[in-house]
């Protein structure tokens, strides 16, 4: 978490990607669906509403998914990884980490789309970001935050019912799509042309016994 020396280009890709994605969904569900927003962005509170959002869901724990990452990428993609491919290993996480959500669909506060379909689809965008940046829970962290922020607490808040699930179709056949573009240019088996995937380093389990006496 306190591994920031990654590059700017991985910053501007964990605070734009997120954006354009959102962004590019909303335009395609009004021009190209007919979808009418219930609000507009001065009606949410503009850009202050959205950057007190944004930095309260990142530093506060529990507020939203982003202090999921310490656990899901900082420790569990690691040990996923050894023996196995990025892809693969990245898929298999994406599955625990849609069943994560099940509690927010059985209450209403998430709906299916959200909870185990985006999960799967973004995870191995989510391996790719963090093997390229070597391994920085960070850079993670606000790509979570900014998708979260962005998405479901501002722009999705301007769309409600029919219109509300459009869109959140829309940003998902978006993710699949930045997903099969990272794998076919950056491969399944590191998920990164630079840098190797990152791996737990395996322990060598040291015997405690006593030696024998012949």
């Amino acid at each position: 978490m306190v591994r920031w020396r990654v590059g700017l280009q991985w910053y501007a890709v964990a605070l734009l990607l997120p954006i354009v994605v959102t962004l590019t969904a909303a335009v395609l569900n009004v021009f190209l669906l007919g979808a009418e927003r219930t609000s507009t962005a001065a009606e949410l509170g503009g850009l202050s509403s959205f950057l007190s959002m944004f930095f309260l869901w990142l530093l506060i724990p529990g507020l939203a998914g982003t202090w999921e990452e310490p656990g899901f990428r900082g420790y569990a993609l690691p040990r996923l990884q050894v023996g196995r491919s990025a892809l693969l290993a990245s898929l298999i996480l994406g599955v625990l980490w849609a069943f994560w959500h099940l509690p927010f669909v059985a209450t209403g506060e998430d709906i299916r789309i959200d909870a185990f379909f985006f999960p799967i689809i973004w995870s191995p965008v989510y391996a790719w970001l963090f093997n390229y940046a070597s391994g920085s829970v960070l850079i993670v962290m606000l790509f979570h935050n900014m998708n979260n922020s962005f998405s479901s607490g501002f722009v999705g808040q301007m769309f409600s019912g029919a219109d509300s699930v459009n869109q959140a179709w829309l940003r998902l056949a978006l993710w699949g799509v930045v997903a099969i573009v990272v794998v076919v240019v950056y491969g399944s088996q590191h998920l990164s042309r630079k840098h190797r995937k990152q791996e737990e380093p395996v322990q060598t389990e040291v015997s405690t016994a006593s030696p024998r006496v012949v």
